[in-house]
């Protein structure tokens, strides 16, 4: 299946990037040239290279790191002994696997299609978008689950209305990862990111903390307004540059309306999904319910460990259900060997991303293993600290140096844990809250988020989009997704500015000004 340009080509700045993205060799031989790169840059770093010292809020104590080479024996050593451990320990593959399991019976089936069918079939196109680039930002309260889940669906919708599949694709993905902070309810990641600048705030012996919902305000503005910017890139720059798609999704789009024994299947698998949600919800929410753990740091029971390691299985059997209950009624499931058969045509369709996710997975655990990353992020760090800047201009470069290191070391936490004990004490003192530096910092790493290969799912992705254009690679996803990160970062630092210049209040206990 091919993307045709019948109506315009991609030009000016974006078709270069495109051109020069996709005459890089596929990308899984790109993470396998980089993991040289990556050993040998290692070499002389850790050979010529400073070491960094810095108090590391996880740990609780000040570290020294300096770069560990993988071009000697010992190094040698891990790049053989630890490949089968770098795959099998790979984030994004356990997620992707397990919740394909549920997906693939939904597709399997043909309930994605005959309800997104029956849904479109008197829909304005138009409205799609920020229903997509919505669902996107609110899907991270699920963690990453938002990757699996609404990308493909995103794709599916545009592609069954009619549309680019790849806008689809594009604005999907600029919800769930370009937007992975703002929500209008709390997500994992909050809870996660305010322990760290507490303990950071305790470290500097500042005796003061911030709460959970400290970012809340602003997070939900900021989901309906990277909506409303989302939606504009994706109509005005991303769709018009890919031009009109001619594929298989189309005849979709033109088959006879849902008949009523496919009407019966969705109203029966909508039964099974109520069903379910009734019964999780019962299983989590009420004071002592099953789902819920002692947290050994609060002393309380919560949900803390059930979102992190229980919620992607949830997921999973949150789409298997409603597909096995609409396969049963039209027939196509008949017996366990059938159900078995869906979950097997969604385990063949990602081959190519365990492929990926092998090289990938070295890549990511090679720049890990050598420092490089944390070296990179505390010299930006530190180069910010001696700027000598105050006022709006400190807090827009520290959003831009948040954006740029999160180019080179993706995990949230991980940069948070190095950054904060540097620059929540060091704002403090300048009459900023922690509060203000945490959500100036999520800024700064959701924005680059959809550009940067270091993303542990954007090889998925890929995989994803040459579903609908085989020829595509990295290029093709870097050239669509670059107005989105530019755009973000621009009008959700303009956000912020207006918050800071009105003196508004970013969440519940979380103000501008100390």
């Amino acid at each position: 299946m091919k993307s045709t340009n019948n109506k315009k080509e991609v030009k000016g700045f974006l078709k270069g990037v495109e051109v020069i993205g996709n005459r890089l060799p596929h990308p899984a031989i790109i993470f396998f040239i980089l993991s040289v790169v990556v050993v040998i840059a290692s070499h002389f770093v850790a050979k010529y290279g400073t070491p960094v010292t810095y108090y590391d809020a996880k740990a609780g104590e000040e570290v020294t790191k300096s770069a560990v080479s993988l071009l000697n024996a010992e190094g040698i050593r891990y790049i053989f002994n630890s490949a089968t451990k770098n795959f099998t320990d790979f984030a994004p593959l356990g997620t992707v696997l397990v919740a394909m399991l549920g997906v693939g019976v939904c597709e399997w089936t043909g309930l994605f299609n005959t309800g997104l069918r029956k849904a479109l079939l008197n829909a304005n196109p138009k409205i799609l978008t920020p229903i997509v680039v919505f669902a996107g930002i609110m899907s991270n309260v699920a963690s990453d689950a938002g990757y699996v889940v609404v990308v493909p669906i995103g794709a599916l919708i545009f592609g069954l209305a009619g549309r680019h599949p790849l806008a689809g694709l594009a604005a999907a993905f600029a919800g769930v990862s370009g937007g992975f902070s703002a929500n209008l309810i709390l997500g994992t990641t909050d809870p996660l990111l305010t322990n760290i600048t507490n303990e950071a705030l305790k470290a500097a012996q500042i005796d003061t903390t911030i709460p959970v919902t400290s970012n809340m305000y602003f997070l939900a503005v900021s989901a309906i307004f990277l909506t409303v910017v989302g939606t504009i890139v994706t109509d005005k720059i991303v769709e018009p540059n890919l031009g009109k798609y001619v594929g298989a999704i189309n005849e979709a789009e033109a088959a006879d309306n849902v008949t009523d024994i496919e009407v019966k299947g969705i109203r029966n698998a909508m039964i099974a999904l109520i069903g379910y949600v009734i019964i999780m919800g019962v299983l989590m929410f009420p004071q002592g319910a099953l789902f819920q753990s002692l947290n050994e740091k609060t002393g309380q029971m919560d949900l803390n460990e059930f979102l992190h390691y229980g919620l992607i299985p949830a997921m999973m059997l949150l789409f298997l259900i409603p597909g096995l209950v609409y396969g049963k009624t039209i027939g196509k499931i008949k017996s366990t060997h059938d159900l078995v058969a869906a979950m097997t045509s969604a385990m063949k369709s990602m081959g190519g991303y365990l492929v990926l996710s092998f090289f990938a997975a070295q890549f990511i655990a090679y720049f890990g293993k050598t420092n490089l990353g944390l070296i990179i992020s505390y010299n930006g760090a530190a180069f910010l600290k001696s700027a000598g800047l105050s006022g709006l201009p400190l807090i827009i470069l520290f959003i831009l140096l948040s954006a740029f290191i999160n180019l080179f070391m993706g995990s949230a936490s991980a940069k948070w844990a190095i950054m904060a004990p540097i620059f929540v004490p060091m704002l403090l003192e300048m009459g900023f809250s922690p509060a203000l530096t945490q959500v100036a910092y999520r800024i700064g790493d959701s924005s680059t988020n959809i550009i940067s290969p270091l993303m542990t799912y954007f090889a998925m992705i890929v995989v994803f989009m040459q579903k609908y254009d085989e020829d595509s690679g990295l290029g093709t996803l870097i050239s669509m997704m670059l107005p989105y990160s530019l755009a973000f970062l621009v009008f959700w630092t303009a956000l912020m500015a207006v918050f800071y210049a009105f003196n508004l209040p970013i969440g519940i206990g979380g103000t501008i000004f100390m």
